[in-house]
């Protein structure tokens, strides 16, 4: 598999916008990447800014979550049904941006994103998520990677 994100995912380009469906499952599996893939996010500052970031940008909540050297995968659902996903991605991107004073910290535009529509590609992705540290080479076992965990503990 590559490392583009759209690729794994049989896409070239990412979607626009997420579809809220009443009485469905409204789970979206998301990868942001950083600009130019630079590796600057799998470290403890940067993790400590993006849970504070992700518990107080409610809109939305993120729930389980790894964040790998030159992207992040989470699980996020909608806490309010009228604001976008997009808008939302925007927004907590630049209260992280407040919280550090790396101007070389920016994220490529457009970040992939899928809605989930049942329980099996829910698990695909979850174990997707958990495994990528270890198919990565960064640890031998998913619980040595300290950079991953959950923010809400969302009822999908």
């Amino acid at each position: 598999m590559s490392g583009n994100p759209y690729e794994e995912a049989g896409r070239k380009k990412p979607a626009r916008g997420v579809h809220i469906y009443l009485g469905k499952p409204n789970i979206v599996w998301a990868t942001l990447c950083t600009d130019k893939r630079m590796p600057w996010l799998a470290n403890e500052f940067v993790h400590e800014r993006l849970r504070k970031v992700w518990r107080e940008s409610t809109k939305w909540l993120v729930s389980d979550y790894v964040i790998m050297p030159d992207h992040i995968h989470f699980f996020a659902a909608p806490h309010d049904l009228d604001y976008p996903f997009d808008k939302w991605v925007t927004y907590w991107e630049r209260q992280f941006a407040k919280l550090h004073k790396h101007d070389d910290w920016t994220w490529q535009p457009n970040p992939f994103h899928h809605r989930l529509r049942h329980g099996e590609s829910y698990t695909e992705k979850w174990h997707y998520l958990r495994n990528n540290p270890v198919r990565k080479g960064l640890v031998s076992r998913v619980e040595d990677w300290p950079f991953q965990g959950r923010i809400h503990d969302a009822h999908w």
